[in-house]
């Protein structure tokens, strides 16, 4: 297996879980383990061993499963594992959350729970899987797949950011920015952009999709809750109520996260200036737009853009 694909998301939650400590000493131990169909040493790719926490039986529930990577082709570490692949159905039946990156997608896979589902693996891996598991809906096109409570990610990078999507999850989203900046903020794209969702997975509330796609398109411009809620022929209340059901967040929420995050696209790929980012994206003071934008991402639109240009290697 690849190391990094276990040891990465472990060094990640840690990471969460020491900034989660500092907002709030309230915030209950995080409890990570590793587990093995024995105890005994596990030889990686990197040529080093590791050694399990448990073993398989030891772990009879857990919130979140993380399966590594593999190394080219998965088949005998499939035959030899068949109680691993008993375990991750009996984990699945019980609601937890299970993640698997690359070529270890195979082991979700041999269980079946993703026939007819939609998911994703390595680039090198392909054919090979779509011709092993025709069944499943291979999406060559996307990073990170999610298909209800099975995620896959086509590789190490893509695994990180699914661990910065699920912390924000376990946490907030203060939180994941934290671990997101220390760990990968430089080169990692929003889980947004580069996922595919099973449908199966989003809110049945076809008006809110509605508008959605309508703040999608015209979020840069003038938008008040109180015109949205007139366009849409509904109340403020309502619309309030219904989004923040079907969503998780109120529309105005979700209007200034579609602002925020065209903003950091233009402030990593542009030379416009602050106030006219701001403005492209809908905000004409620079103040409330300086400020929202260090709410969200807990630093400010200069320093965002210092960072994400920042070069990993000199040649001075």
């Amino acid at each position: 297996m690849l190391a990094t694909s276990m040891t990465l998301p472990i060094e990640m939650f840690r990471a969460a879980q020491n900034a989660a400590q500092v907002q709030s000493r309230t915030t209950p131990p995080l409890e990570v383990v590793t587990a093995g169909l024995t105890c005994d040493k596990v030889q990686t790719a990197a040529g080093f061993s590791l050694i399990p926490d448990h073993t398989l039986e030891e772990i009879e529930h857990t919130d979140i499963l993380f399966l590594p990577a593999l190394w080219r082709n998965p088949k005998s570490s499939l035959r030899q594992n068949p109680k691993l692949l008993a375990w991750i159905k009996r984990l699945h039946a019980q609601g937890t959350l299970i993640c698997s990156v690359g070529i270890g997608v195979s082991f979700l896979a041999e269980t079946g729970l993703l026939d007819d589902q939609a998911a994703t693996t390595h680039w090198y891996y392909f054919d090979r899987f779509q011709k092993d598991y025709p069944n499943i809906q291979l999406k060559r096109q996307h990073f990170i797949v999610q298909a209800g409570n099975l995620f896959t990610a086509a590789s190490v990078n893509a695994f990180a950011d699914l661990t910065v999507f699920l912390i924000q999850k376990v946490y907030n989203k203060l939180v994941a920015m934290h671990v997101e900046r220390h760990f990968s903020h430089e080169v990692r794209k929003a889980y947004s952009s580069t996922s595919f969702v099973n449908e199966h997975s989003q809110h049945p509330d076809e008006d809110i999709v509605e508008i959605q796609v309508w703040l999608q398109d015209h979020y840069h411009q003038d938008i008040t809750i109180k015109s949205l809620a007139e366009q849409f022929k509904i109340s403020v209340r309502t619309l309030n109520r219904r989004f923040k059901s079907a969503t998780g967040v109120t529309p105005l929420n979700y209007l200034q996260q579609l602002r925020i995050d065209a903003a950091k696209d233009l402030l990593k790929n542009s030379n416009l200036s602050i106030y006219e980012v701001a403005c492209q994206v809908g905000y004409h003071d620079l103040s409330h737009f300086n400020r929202l934008f260090k709410r969200l991402l807990a630093t400010n639109p200069k320093k965002y853009r210092d960072m994400v240009r920042a070069k990993l290697f000199s040649s001075h």
